[in-house]
């Protein structure tokens, strides 16, 4: 009866979807994993564990209903700052995560890609990463961006460092860059930005994610924590979203 009832109040916000129209490029901040824990009694790591579970049904339904690109925040900058047992805990989720997408991305036709400093993961992870993104070029499916290490700031800070040594160079001049130009050195390279930017947890701020990406985005907040975060929380963020008027600085038609 239960079950029956949840794919009932499925199906309601679906109706409110028009799945024609979806967003093509949804970005998620995976936040509250640690106070889903703490309301439960247990340790933080528990969390992170339930968390990343539910990263792959929410991105095997983004699949599913046809999103292009899904990016999301896992790990910040800042998150080194964290307990050394739950930094591992994070980075041993993520090695399972990665040994299981290589045996099942050519099949599910789900790229992967990573964002941020990789330079700081253990060699092992790296490495992993790197069959990772070689399997994704011989792909075509829905492209999903994991942000490890990563800061929008110091993106940022990396693209004009790169562009600079390329003005070193003589293959660019300082007045030739354009924003156009200035993407191609973000790690988001040949993306479009999201269209629609996901917080659950209850924060209301980018903390750092996205930030030369999301000048457009459109946000929707909820106080629903990460590993709660269902199929239907995430349709009812599409449908918000369906309802907002993009200007993009202009004046509606």
């Amino acid at each position: 009866m239960a079950f029956s009832f949840l794919r009932s109040k499925q199906k309601d916000v679906a109706g409110q979807v028009d799945f024609n129209h979806l967003p093509r490029h949804i970005a998620i901040i995976l936040d509250g994993n640690g106070r889903w824990a703490k309301k439960r009694g247990l340790p933080r790591t528990a969390g992170h564990s339930a968390g990343s579970e539910n990263f792959r049904t929410i991105a095997t339904y983004c699949r599913d209903i046809g999103i292009d690109y899904l990016t999301v925040y896992a790990f910040s900058t800042e998150n080194w700052k964290r307990p050394k047992d739950e930094v591992e805990t994070i980075m041993g989720l993520l090695k399972k995560y990665l040994l299981e997408a290589i045996d099942t991305m050519e099949r599910d036709n789900v790229r992967l890609r990573f964002m941020g400093d990789l330079s700081a993961l253990p060699e092992e992870l790296r490495a992993l990463t790197d069959q990772c993104n070689a399997i994704s070029e011989r792909l075509d499916g829905c492209l999903c961006s994991i942000c490890i290490n990563y800061g929008g700031r110091a993106e940022i800070v990396h693209a004009a460092q790169n562009f600079a040594k390329d003005c070193l160079v003589g293959t660019v001049k300082p007045e030739d860059l354009t924003e156009d130009g200035f993407e191609n050195y973000l790690y988001s390279a040949g993306i479009p930005s999201p269209d629609l930017l996901i917080r659950p947890g209850g924060e209301q701020r980018l903390s750092n994610f996205l930030l030369w990406q999301c000048a457009y985005s459109e946000f929707y907040y909820t106080d629903v924590l990460w590993p709660d975060f269902s199929k239907e929380e995430l349709l009812r963020a599409i449908s918000a979203y369906q309802h907002r008027d993009r200007r993009f600085g202009g004046v509606k038609k």
